[in-house]
């Protein structure tokens, strides 16, 4: 591995760039050549971004989801700042000179509104703006070094008030040439001039000149706010002076002092954290820095910050130091709230970058799951990582975490700069460090005299850490080495995820201990000095031994992935069956059950057929559920197997192969077993890689014991499904630690879909895994808010070890736990929530809804989309939709089958994830089916919308119909017959609906109530007569209401509105004439 540069420690922050607003400025269209951003301004809730065309653009902060637009006619935006102690208002200098001043009214919800043009500096060019601390009040600067002050009415009024109150504008000074900058404190007015700086009391007007010696260019000046531990010590000022100089003045104006930093800013720059490039550090020293800081800007606590063409500049300037530099090209302008800095860039792009503790910066990368980037800058950054500050954001549990996430084959070289890391916060020759880094994040503790840890936990109370640390003190050697060597392969997996510290064990509480005053010639005098001695003398012996057990398993490994490098083997699922055939004999020598395992006689044992055929049926009767609407859901009997009890219940199915083909030592010795989370003995690292690949394809191949006897019997199709359900528990169970996780959960989700038992079994091995999680044990507290919380914090999440959380969740909680799991999307899928939740699909529908509606409107349909992997989930959605919270059947359709009246007006609590999974796109059978689902259930606005789109249009009109609502033909989402056929058939069906239908017929919703006469909505012919007249025009719809013999029971009402129709068809055609015969004219004269 190549020698990567490290930062020194003293370099404790960072700039990073974590978020790109390039979209932002595309979706404003300010990236175009026409239209560029010209300013910046930013407060607590808006990014505010003038453009060169004179709209300036306010976006909300949070979300970016709020925005307005205000619109000036006088020129490109050229200045904006924004009012920090009231957001409400918002000031704006053009190129032309103007300033306005705008109130933005959110609290009244009501339109922005100017309430005042300043034309003081028309003509002149504005460079600066800033804003009053306590009163509502804007300074100008300009090109000519006038600066004046505006101020505003603040009573809030509305216009009509507002129209009284005058806004003077009060001419504060008049310096000797251009302003560079403005800033205000505690009524003091700061102006810095291309010459000197000036210090103006703007209540009492009094001004001071600040220092003798003027300058002579763009130099920045800056208040320096006394901080909240300072108690009543004045502000200070710096004012930048060439040669990379600053000075510190007092409120009074006075030069205190004068800080070089040329010599300090010769170190090499830092990188900037940005998801685009990985960071690089060049340790070679630059030369030294002789600049101009063309403003200050005060930068939270302690800190001024400044920009040049080639960089950005950090400093403490009260310790005379450069708390960084970052490289940073072609900025224009700098806008800065706390520790947050938006730079626009000369081509008018922005960026937004955030100084951040270099720990707290890898937290942020860890949260958004940017794991690659997160290992390279802990690794730049280690000598900052080890210190005992960061130690407590980046406890050890999250820097292996980090690394369990990184891929070994493409990411080796990030996996090794983080095992150094890692290394150094955990040295190899002390067995309790990294436990001691644990308890430090977790706990607080006291080392005793006899090197004892005394832990003081946070989670327990204090009578638990008594008696913990007085077992520990008095523990034989004999207990110590048995538990030691029972769980040093735990310890490697989860050493932060014990509730006390590692080198303190329980005993029973009932033993008689030794007192500590009598002296034991075997007892060292630190205990934890023996512990570590016993640990590494058996290491020594045990590796040896681990070797030779694992020798023939590498020599079987390397020729197997020798031989899948053949695609001829690799693709050929015969072939390739046969070579992990082959090696699983092997794993199943090195790490399987002394007692024999399946082989391909294990059922030819029992050869009396009757038997065979009595189990079977038993097997049958357990496991497969009579109703055919639950496919998914399996029997009691297969479930209670794989909860992972180990007792003697021989007639529970995920034993039932072992009852079949062993003897009743074997099967008792094969019920006892449980899950092999852990290894059980250290594999190394290059081998274990091989092994969990060819693990997992066993699995999803289906290469298990006893496949091949299975096939010999033959003895049904439901039986070997049976069978092949137990065998792929029982593997996951063997070979638990062996197999890639988030595979293992994508086959079993596609390949036993009608079988919860691999999926419990898969389940009950993540519990296993997460036993002692924090969040494990925080569910004993029973509080669902907090529990939530804390995933949240240990995020982000892309393990399947969040399904165990959310499946005890779920357990202990119910329903209430289901819908805040969609935070966690996509780390938990709608599939997974589908397994949890298979014995209420109501609390899945209503997750599936929630999340749904949790994104925006536009994007729901292309999330669904993407949700339904397989296709055939698509049906079993609909159906779940449309089966709850739904009206009776009964309600919405006939004896008959068809539509009750209105009865599409009915509530569905669903309807709105219905529509969705109709409308979007899938073949021409799947959208048949949806549409008999939907008439199956009554669902009649998807199902007419689904006869529209099969172009079943008959039968949509027959439908409406019966259904007896105009809006449903007229309405915004209805449906105009387009043929003269399809008009007649509409009205031969209207005509054959009987009147009294309308007047007795049931009702609901909206709809016609008991006994009245009104029909306007209802489809009569008349109604129908008329929407063709404005369909087709009165002249020639009369001729089709003759033809179907329909004109006898048309009313006079009907006649007047066609008359009207007439008249206004006339006149609308006498304008389109008269628009005619002017554009003709026009024309005409423009020839001549």
């Amino acid at each position: 591995m190549t020698s990567v540069p490290m930062i020194p420690e003293s370099y404790s922050h960072v700039l990073a760039e974590l978020e790109c607003l390039d979209p932002l400025l595309s979706a404003l269209r300010l990236d175009s050549s026409r239209l560029k951003c010209t300013c910046i301004a930013v407060s607590r809730k808006w990014l505010a971004l003038g453009s060169s065309g004179g709209g300036l653009n306010l976006i909300q902060k949070e979300g970016w989801k709020q925005r307005l637009f205000l619109t000036h006619k006088e020129g490109a935006i050229s200045r904006v700042a924004c009012c920090l102690h009231d957001e409400d208002y918002v000031a704006v200098a053009t190129s032309q000179g103007l300033v306005v001043v705008w109130q933005l009214n959110q609290e009244r919800r009501g339109k922005p509104e100017r309430i005042y043009v300043s034309t003081e500096h028309k003509g002149k060019k504005v460079t600066s703006l800033c804003w009053d601390t306590a009163t509502l009040r804007v300074f100008v600067g300009d090109h000519v070094g006038k600066v004046s002050a505006i101020k505003i009415n603040t009573s809030k009024q509305g216009k009509a008030a507002a129209a009284f109150v005058m806004f003077p504008v009060q001419i504060i000074t008049t310096v000797d040439s251009r302003v560079v900058q403005l800033d205000y404190l505690d009524g003091r007015l700061l102006i810095s001039s291309l010459t000197r700086s000036y210090l103006c009391d703007t209540e009492r007007e009094k001004f001071w000149k600040i220092g003798n010696k003027e300058r002579d260019g763009e130099y920045g000046a800056c208040f320096f706010p006394a901080g909240k531990s300072c108690g009543s010590q004045q502000p200070l000022i710096y004012c930048a002076r060439p040669g990379s100089r600053m000075w510190e003045v007092n409120f009074e104006g006075e030069v205190l002092s004068t800080h070089q930093f040329k010599q300090l800013l010769s170190s090499p720059p830092l990188p900037v954290i940005t998801l685009r490039l990985d960071p690089q550090y060049n340790t070679s020293a630059c030369s030294l820095q002789s600049l101009s800081f063309p403003k200050l800007l005060y930068l939270t606590e302690h800190c001024v910050m400044t920009w040049t063409e080639r960089g950005i500049y950090v400093f403490i300037p009260q310790n005379v130091q450069v708390l960084l530099w970052s490289e940073v090209k072609d900025i224009q302008d700098i806008a800065v709230y706390r520790n947050e800095l938006f730079c626009l860039h000369t081509n008018g792009k922005v960026s937004r970058f955030s100084l951040l503790l270099v720990e707290r910066c890898v937290e942020r990368l860890l949260r958004r799951g940017f794991w690659s980037l997160a290992a390279r800058v802990c690794y730049l950054f280690q000598n900052s990582i080890i210190s005992c500050r960061a130690r407590k954001f980046l406890p050890l549990d999250k820097l292996e975490h980090l690394k369990s996430q990184l891929d070994l084959s493409t990411q080796s070289d990030v996996i090794s700069q983080l095992e150094e890391l890692i290394s150094k916060l955990e040295p190899l020759d002390s067995a309790c460090s990294s436990r001691r880094s644990s308890i430090s994040s977790h706990e607080s503790f006291s080392v005793l005299d006899s090197g004892i840890y005394r832990v003081i936990s946070r989670r327990g109370s204090q009578s638990d850490e008594d008696s913990c640390s007085l077992n520990s003190q008095t523990l034989s050697e004999d207990e110590r080495l048995k538990e030691f060597t029972t769980h040093q392969e735990e310890e490697q997996v989860e050493l932060d995820n014990v509730s006390h510290a590692s080198v303190v064990v329980e005993t029973d509480r009932n033993e008689t201990f030794l007192p500590f005053s009598i002296p034991l010639s075997f007892r060292s005098p630190s205990p934890l000095v023996s512990l570590q001695a016993v640990k590494e003398s058996l290491e020594l012996q045990s590796q040896p031994q681990e070797e030779d057990r694992l020798r023939d398993l590498k020599i079987a490994t390397t020729e197997a992935i020798n031989k899948l490098q053949d695609p001829l083997v690799f693709l050929e699922p015969q072939c390739l069956r046969e070579v992990l055939r082959e090696w699983f004999l092997y794993l199943e020598q090195t790490f399987g059950f002394k007692e024999p395992s399946f082989s391909d006689d294990c059922l030819s044992i029992k050869e009396d057929k009757k038997v065979l055929a009595e189990e079977q049926s038993e097997v049958l009767e357990e496991n497969f559920e009579p109703d055919k609407h639950s496919d998914d859901h399996v029997g009691k009997g297969q479930t209670d197997a794989l909860q992972g009890n180990t007792g003697q219940d021989q007639t529970s199915e995920a034993h039932f192969g072992r009852e079949v083909c062993e003897n009743d030592a074997i099967s008792k010795g094969a019920s006892d077993h449980v899950f092999q989370v852990y290894p059980p003995c250290l594999i190394a690292r290059d081998i274990q890689k091989d092994l969990v690949e060819l693990t997992t394809l066993c699995f999803e191949l289906n290469v298990f014991p006893c496949k091949n006897g299975n096939a010999k019997e033959n003895p049904g199709q439901d039986l070997q499904l049976t069978v092949s359900w137990v065998l792929a528990c029982q593997f996951i169970k063997d070979y638990f630690f062996l197999l890639d996780l988030k595979r293992l959960k994508r086959c079993i989700t596609i390949n036993y879909t009608s079988s919860t038992s691999v999926w419990e079994t898969y389940i009950e091995g993540l519990k296993e895994l997460t036993h002692a999680s924090p969040v494990t044990l925080a569910m004993e507290n029973g509080d669902m808010l907090k529990i939530l919380k804390l995933l949240n914090d240990l995020g982000p999440w892309d393990s399947p070890l969040l399904l165990a959380h959310a499946q005890r969740l779920y357990e202990k909680f119910g329903e209430t736990a289901v819908r805040p799991l969609i935070k966690f999307y996509p780390s938990i899928l709608p599939s997974d929530i589908m397994q949890l939740c298979r014995h209420h699909p109501a609390h899945f529908l209503a997750y599936l809804d929630s999340l749904v509606k949790s994104k925006p409107e536009d994007e729901r349909s292309s999330l669904l989309q993407s949700l339904l992997n397989p296709e055939a989930l698509r049906l079993d959605w609909l159906c779940l939709a449309v089966s709850h919270d739904a009206p009776q059947r009964t309600n919405t359709v006939d004896s008959e089958g068809n539509p009750r009246p209105r009865s599409h007006l009915f509530t569905w609590g669903y309807s709105q994830l219905i529509l969705l999974l109709i409308k979007l796109p899938a073949d021409f059978v799947t959208k048949e089916k949806m549409a008999d689902i939907c008439k199956s259930y009554g669902f009649w606005p998807g199902y007419v919308s689904l006869c529209l789109e099969l172009d079943r249009r008959i039968e949509a009109f027959t439908n409406i119909v019966h259904l007896d609502d105009m809006n449903l033909l007229d309405g915004e989402h209805g449906s105009i017959p387009e043929t003269v056929e399809e008009w007649k058939f509409l009205l031969r069906l209207a005509q054959s609906r009987s009147t009294d239908f309308h007047c007795h017929g049931t009702q609901n919703g909206n709809t016609i109530g008991n006994g009245s006469t009104n029909w306007s909505n209802c489809i009569t012919v008349e109604n129908v007569a008329l929407l063709l007249a404005k369909v087709i025009g009165p002249d020639r719809a009369l001729p089709v209401l003759q033809e179907c013999d329909l004109t006898a029971e048309l009313s006079e009402r009907f006649t007047r509105i066609c008359e009207i129709l007439r008249i206004a068809e006339k006149r609308q055609r006498a304008l389109i004439q008269s628009m005619l015969e002017r554009c003709d004219r026009f024309l005409w004269s423009q020839q001549a």
